[in-house]
């Protein structure tokens, strides 16, 4: 006899149905628990694995996460610092008194090293430049930095440290000559004297006790400290080659002093006591400029 299905038995899509619906789901009557084929929803796929739903995948420590986190953070901040160090702005510590007092032992001095790539530096800047080896300017002793200082150093934590460079002030440029004294003991560029006391001599200083006359050769600088009865600088070593500074040893212009803080603020505008030399060494401009 054939006889109807039993009360007690349900179709196997509804069984599948009853079996597979998450609890979450039991407040949701209108939600369908599977899909058309008779897949659990709750399996479907969705291209990626979910953090922490397969067992054998435990999810990542916080610990872990945060330490990457910061990992990422200092290793993008060195290569922010190394970029402007190295590209941007430099950081050096001033070690004896030739450019007072403009410049003090213990200044740290940032020199902007952008500027010499698009341009040379200018007469009455202040420069930081590479020392050569010999050079009868350098202290006698030399004293290396340690390799935490260097390292600092590099990634511009730290100014540099070591005795390899050298601050002075640009007095001729390329092309320039450059000569003391006129009989009011003034230095004399391009036949214009020049005031340097009303701008940044070393106050009872006199412009030079070495005479001189020179023409400067192009990419190179005539140097000079404020202080110039105890700098060693360009005068000293007029007969040699190093009685100039190539542009490819030029780190950067001066422009701000960074430490201490009672001395903190932009370097005071040496510039404008060389706007006639300027000029003259522009020649005669045509009437229309």
């Amino acid at each position: 006899m054939t006889g109807s299905p039993s009360s007690h038995s349900s179709p196997p899509e509804q069984e599948k149905a009853e079996v597979s619906a998450p609890a979450q789901w039991e407040g949701l009557r209108d939600a369908p628990a599977v899909r058309s084929d008779g897949v659990p929803m709750r399996r479907r796929r969705t291209g990626r694995r979910v953090r922490g739903a397969d067992a054998s995948q435990p999810e990542r420590s916080r610990g872990m996460q945060s330490a990457r986190d910061v990992a990422t953070v200092v290793m993008a901040g060195l290569l922010m610092t190394f970029v402007s160090q190295h590209v941007l702005v430099s950081g050096y510590l001033v070690t004896d008194e030739a450019m007072e007092p403009t410049l003090r032992p213990g200044d740290r001095v940032f020199a902007n090293v952008l500027d010499l790539t698009v341009s040379g530096a200018d007469r009455g800047e202040v420069i930081v430049f590479r020392r050569l080896d010999g050079d009868p300017a350098s202290p006698v002793d030399r004293r290396e930095a340690n390799p935490v200082q260097q390292t600092l150093s590099f990634f511009g934590l730290s100014p540099d440290r070591s005795l390899d460079h050298d601050v002075k002030r640009v007095v001729g440029v390329g092309g320039d000559r450059v000569s003391c004294c006129d009989a009011q003991g003034r230095i004399v560029v391009n036949e214009v004297p020049i005031d340097e006391a009303e701008a940044y001599l070393h106050p009872g200083e006199i412009a030079s006790d070495i005479e001189f006359d020179v023409i400067v050769p192009d990419d190179q600088y005539f140097v000079l400290g404020d202080y110039r009865s105890v700098s060693h600088d360009s005068r000293d070593v007029l007969n040699t080659d190093q009685g100039f500074v190539s542009h490819d040893r030029v780190e950067g212009t001066a422009f701000v002093v960074g430490w201490p803080l009672d001395r903190m603020g932009p370097l005071p505008d040496g510039t404008w006591v060389y706007d006639e030399s300027r000029a003259a060494a522009l020649g005669p401009q045509p009437p229309w400029r």
